[in-house]
Parts: C-alpha cells; structure tokens; sequence
C-alpha cells in the first residue's frame, strides 16, 4: 500500500510544478499591468526587472508553508490517509479553477483558491467520516475552523470598496496636480511626487515583501516595525533629493523609475509571501509521508497530530527550482497574457473593441451616475467646472492605435503607489486584503477617475468588473464544491479514482491548452483585420478587394455546407455551421468597429473612399445577415424534429447551391486575382440566377396547392428562398458598387 502514496507524492510533485504555472499566469497580471499598460519601458526591461523580483523573492523566502498552519482543519482528527486525499484534493482543484480562469482571461487570488480548496476537502471528508461513525453532525467543528472562510469574504468585500475609493481619489487628485500634459509641471512636482511614491514603494517592500526573507533578523523586523512613522519620514526626505536628482542630473523621468521599482517590489512580495500556495501542500505532504514511515503504523490508524505540532519548511532547492519555473512561465504563458489584456482593456484610456457586452446593472448605473453629475453640474459654479475638465483635456493620439499605451504614466504610478500602500497598511494591519483584489480594483479606480469611463465605454468596463469580482465569488464557492466532490470520490473510489482523476486531469489540461492556442490564433486573425497604415485610395480598393474575396469564399462554404447538411438532417454539422457564421459576423463586426480609426488615418486625397469603404461594409453585413437566416432557420427546423423537406425540395434547393457556388467561385478569384475587368461578365449573371430563385418560389406555390402537407415545411422553404433572394441581391450591389468606384478611380488617373 505504500507504493501508492509514493505515486500520490510523485503526482502532488506533478501538480505543484502545475500550479505554479498556472498560478503565475493569473498572478502576473498584479505586478505587470502598470508598466505594461504604460509602456514605460520596454517589454524585455519590464520582465527582466519582474524577473529579478521574482527570483530574489523565491530565493530569499523563509519557505514557510503556511497553507498546512492555517487553522483550515485539524490534522488530529484526520489519519494519513485522510490527509493525503485531501492534499491531492486540493491540488487538482487548484490547478483545474486556475486554468479555467487563465483561459477564460479573468484575475483571481490563488490564495482563495487554495484556502477554500482545503475548506471543501476536509469538510467533505469529515462529513464522509462522521457519518460512517454514526456521530452528531454538529462534531464537524472539531474537524473544522471556518474562521478563515469568512475571512476570505471580508477580504473581497473590503478590497472592492476600499482600493476602488482610494484610487479613484489619489488619481483625480494625481491628475488635477500634473494633468495629461505632464510637462507643464513635471519640473516642479515630479520631486515631490516622486519622494511620496519611493516612500510607499519601499514602505511596501519593506513591511509585505520582506516579511519572509531569510536575511533579515527578527530583531530588524521588530525594529521596522516599531520605527514604522520613522522610517516613512526618513524616506520622504530622502526619496524627495534622490527624485530631484534623477530628475535634474542623470536625466531619467521619474514616472518611469517609479514604475521600474514598483514593479519589482509588487514581483518580489508575490514570489515571497504567495509561492507557498503552490508548493506548500505538496510539501505538507511530503512531510506527512516521513511522519508516518516513521511511526510504523498503518495509513489509517496513524492520526496527524505531528503535522498539526510542526513547522513545514521548503528546504533551498525546492525555492530555487520553484523560482524557475516562475520566471520560466512569465516568459512563456500565453495565458498570463489574457489574463492581462483582460485588465488592460477595462482600464485602458483610449477608444477600441470591448471585451464585455452590457448588462441590465451596468446600465442603470451609468444612468445613476449621469444623474449625479447632472445635479453636481447644477451646484457646482461653471467657472470651477470649466477650470477642472481643462485638467482633463487629452493630448491628441498620433501614430497607430496599437503602439499607443492604455494609459499614461501618472496613472501607472498611481496604481503601483496606492496598491502598496493598502498591502503594506493591510499586512500591518492584520487586515485580510488580497493583493489580487487590491491591484485591480485600484486600476479601476484610477481608470474611473481618469475620465477613461466615458459614455461611449462605461456599461461595457462596469459590465466587466462585475464579471471580475463575480468570478472573485466563484472562485470560492467552486473550490469549496469541486475539492469537496474529489475527496469524496477518492475516499470512496481509492486507488481506481486516483488512477481516473489523474487520468482526467492530463486530458483536461491538453485540451485546454487546445482551445486556447485557437482562441489565440482567431484572435490574432481578428487584429489582423485592424489595418491602420492604409491611407491612399488604391490601398482602399486592395483591401476592400481582400475582404469581399474572404467573405464571398466564406458564404459560398457555409451557403453549401447547411444545405447540404439540412438535406441529411444533420443537427451537429448544423451547430457547426452556426458556430462557422459567427466566426464571419464577429470579423465583419470588427471591421465595422475600426472604421471610425480607419476613415480618420486616411490622407485628404482620400477621403472620398470613405463612403464607399462604409457602403461595402454594409454589403457584407447584409450578406452576413442572410446567411444568418439561412442557418439558423435550418437549425431551429432540425432541432424541432419537423418533417425532413421532401425530396423535390432537396433537389431544388442543391441546384441553386450548384450555380451559387459556381458564381461566388468566380467572384472570389476575379477579388483575389484583383481582375476587375471580369465584374462586368459577372453582373451579367444576375438575371439568370434571380430567375431561377423565383421559378422555385412559384414550384412551391403549385406544391401547396395541390401535395404539400407541412406548413413547417413550407414555411421554411419560402424563407431559405427569399433570403437566398437577398443573399443575391447583396452580392449583386456590392459588385455594381465596386465596379463604379473602380471605374471612378480609373476615369480620375487619366
């Protein structure tokens, strides 16, 4: 029976290397948005610093393993075995939650996610217990501390009011003072700026990011700790002279130094206080694996009360590998990126696609908030108003969308500052704050503040956050359940359920990782479509030409493939379909949404092309549109369980397929090729193709009146005819439209 709780360490050791992975993909986003967003430095200067943090960190923590002494349950009432099934519990919940949350691109605090883990497991498993001994229910209090649970909700509610409040207050007041043209009293306010930043920074590092460093004495921490007044005064004047000098002499702007710091700082205190929650239960079990080798009794009569009596501490090695592997995933994780970009794109200052849709709450929000402002409008005295929103006036962009920061670098300060400070104070405090919760939630004060909520974006960013704190919840609740029904199914299932969870777990992650290098890929077709460096007329018609080539290709597959489908009754290649056409709408949309950034780059000798950029557009939609019809009507006649189309239907219905595919062939390779001149054979077509959809529509009027039966079928019939019609008609106009403006554009060069 030994071998097994070898392999289960082999698989803990597994799943710690995993989760660390998996961990610094959603933690990354804390130390890394304000310098990313900002782009103060380069890419590689940031993650070299965040590097370097992060290894100094890893190496110097004291590797206390606090997640197996945090009073989550009593190891006395669990034996060995009990023990070893809750830790591989709670690492396969562990790695699982943050997966799904990296794929999905939201932030989470691993540690709510290793505590509540933990929570599920051992309360699953005391229940498990004390109902195969006949005992109270009310006896789970011995097993069980739910002291740190409620703690967790107490962190997620303070952290959301707080640091979204001091946020949104130091960076009004931060923009008031330096405005967006930060030259205009950079020289007389940078140093002053600059001492109150360091000094929050260092404060930070000082009281969170050293807590658990190993080269500190207790005696200088009990020294800080009592001189923390002190310290802060010392610092100001320090970091003041230091930020002129910077300033003054070595040249260096000192946002961006503040930045370089705070980075490392923030990337510090995260591999120093955080990494436990990967690799402390696997060391917690390692440990409770030597305690009852030693004891030589069997797995379920030796009870853990000498796991419960001792401190687990991370031998070197186990930190420097770790710190490895963080840096190693920082590097590499294209989750980390989501994750990221999900933040950026709630914060960010300028106009662009939004990752949220609105929602019922975001919107009667926005409507509050207007009529606050209404009323603060009528009070407040116009000449302040007037005074304040010229602080406010934003420098205008030039250059590409793309190579623009989200933000500026006040705000990127502001974030880093008023986030240590809250850690620092809440570490100091005893207060349960997350460094999760708090870093986000100030970006999203400071965003607010930053007038970057305006309302063209505002019900989208307040759609997003709520999405980001349900998913706070969530993390929590599913941790608790999930870890719960694993323990139970090992408990009950034992060496088979182990073999099947591990199992399930290697087909879980290589699927994931499938669907999210997709996601990757079809997100990157998508920018691709954001051309912004067209500016003169003949790349207009190249690129128009581009697009209707792709989206003609596109009908003709998906026009064939559902009537195709729709003949065999095919409900799954049906979905398929569906899922194929809105790949296409999501590609028209985002054309659609660059269009405002498109038509503005364009140089005066083009602006002529606009219109007739915006009319092909609407064509496409159109012919989106139409397809749309097709497909889902085909869907929702299958999906009914209606009766089939008879067979002279089918056939009718493939013919108009045949010619269609042949017609749209042509066109596709006449854009592709840019062979205009074949426009004018192609129009000549469109009678002919017209005439045939109208003779079916006249068949089926004779059916009805003589064999047809099915007013479903019917029905249905009549619309997939009338929107091939359309579908037509579209194709047509925007063939007339393009041979006009080509022929526009010749008539002009001579």
């Amino acid at each position: 029976m030994e071998q097994v709780y070898v392999l289960m360490l082999i698989a803990l050791c597994v799943l710690a290397i995993t989760d660390l992975m998996v961990g610094v993909s959603n933690d990354a986003v804390n130390f890394l948005n304000s310098s990313l967003g900002s782009k103060a430095v380069s890419f590689k200067t940031i993650m070299i610093v965040a590097s370097v943090g992060i290894a100094v960190g890893a190496l110097f923590s004291s590797g206390m393993m606090e997640i197996a002494r945090n009073g989550i349950f009593d190891p006395s009432m669990f034996n060995f075995n009990d023990v070893m099934i809750i830790f591989l519990a709670v690492m396969i919940t562990d790695v699982i939650l943050l997966d799904i949350f990296n794929s999905l691109g939201l932030p989470t605090s691993t540690t709510v996610s290793i505590i509540f883990s933990l929570l599920g497991a051992s309360v699953f498993l005391a229940l498990y217990k004390i109902v195969g001994l006949g005992d109270d229910l009310g006896t789970i209090y011995e097993y069980i501390n739910t002291k740190k649970a409620s703690e967790i909700v107490y962190s997620i509610l303070l952290s959301v009011m707080l640091s979204f409040s001091l946020g949104t207050l130091v960076q009004y007041l931060s923009r008031i003072v330096f405005t967006f043209h930060l030259e205009k009293r950079y020289k007389y306010a940078g140093a002053i700026f600059g001492g109150l930043a360091m000094t929050a920074i260092t404060f930070f590092i000082l009281i969170k990011g050293l807590k658990s460093v190993t080269f500190i004495t207790d005696e200088a921490k009990d020294w800080i700790k009592d001189n923390q007044l002190l310290i802060i005064g010392y610092n100001i004047i320090i970091w003041t002279i230091l930020s002129q000098f910077i300033m003054s002499v070595i040249k260096m702007n000192i946002f961006k130094f503040i930045i370089i710091i705070g980075t490392f700082g923030l990337a510090l205190a995260f591999a120093g206080n955080d990494l436990v929650n990967f690799i402390g239960v696997p060391i917690a079990a390692y440990q409770a694996y030597e305690f009852y080798i030693a004891s030589g009794q069997t797995a379920e009569n030796f009870m853990m009360t000498p796991l419960g009596e001792s401190d687990i501490k991370a031998p070197m090695f186990f930190l420097a590998f770790a710190g490895i592997v963080m840096v190693f995933t920082l590097w590499t994780s294209k989750k980390a990126r989501s994750v990221i970009d999900t933040e950026m794109s709630l914060s960010r200052q300028g106009e662009g696609a939004e990752k949220y849709d609105a929602n019922h709450l975001s919107r009667y929000i926005v409507r509050g908030a207007m009529y606050i402002g209404g009323a603060l409008s009528f009070i407040m005295p116009k000449s302040i108003q007037e005074k304040i929103d010229r602080q406010f006036i934003k420098p205008e962009v030039v250059g590409k969308l793309d190579d623009q920061p989200n933000f500026d670098l006040v705000r990127a300060s502001v974030n880093l500052i008023v986030a240590s400070v809250l850690i620092s104070i809440g570490t100091s405090m005893k207060l349960p704050l997350s460094t999760t919760y708090v870093t986000f939630m100030v970006a999203m004060g400071s965003s607010f503040a930053d007038r970057a909520w305006d309302r063209e974006s505002a019900v989208y960013r307040i759609a997003g956050v709520f999405n980001v704190i349900g998913g706070w919840f969530i993390t929590a609740l599913a941790a608790f359940l999930f870890s719960g029904l694993v323990a139970f199914l090992l408990s009950y299932g034992q060496v088979y359920a182990f073999v099947a969870l591990m199992i399930f777990v290697a087909l879980f992650f290589y699927r994931s990782n499938q669907l999210h290098s997709r996601k990757v890929k079809a997100k990157e077709e998508l920018k691709k479509l954001r051309r912004e460096d067209i500016v003169t007329i003949n790349e207009i018609i190249n690129e128009s030409s581009h697009q209707i080539s792709q989206a003609i290709t596109n009908a003709k597959t998906i026009y064939s493939e559902v009537i195709a489908n729709l003949g065999l009754q095919d409900l799954n290649k049906l979905k398929e379909n569906r899922k194929n056409l809105k790949k296409v709408e999501k590609e028209i949309d985002e054309l659609k949404n660059n269009v405002y950034f498109f038509i503005k780059n364009l140089d005066e000798t083009s602006l002529e092309a606009s219109k007739f950029y915006v009319i092909i557009l609407g064509y496409l939609q159109d012919i989106a549109q139409s397809l749309n019809f097709i497909t889902q009507n085909s869907f929702s006649h299958v999906n009914n369980n209606h009766k089939q189309l008879k067979f002279n239907q089918i056939r009718d219905l493939k013919l108009i397929d045949t010619h269609l595919r042949d017609y749209f062939e042509k066109i596709g390779q006449a854009f592709e090729n840019k062979d205009f001149d074949k426009i004018d054979l192609l129009l000549l077509q469109k009678d002919v193709l017209l005439n045939n959809v109208s003779d079916l529509i006249q068949k089926q009027i004779i059916r009805i009146r003589t064999t047809e039966t099915s007013p479903k079928n019917s029905k249905l019939y009549f619309g997939l005819l009338l929107e091939t019609n359309d579908l037509i008609k579209s194709t047509i106009n925007l063939l007339e439209l393009f041979k006009e403006f080509h022929h526009h554009v010749k008539t002009k060069k001579k």
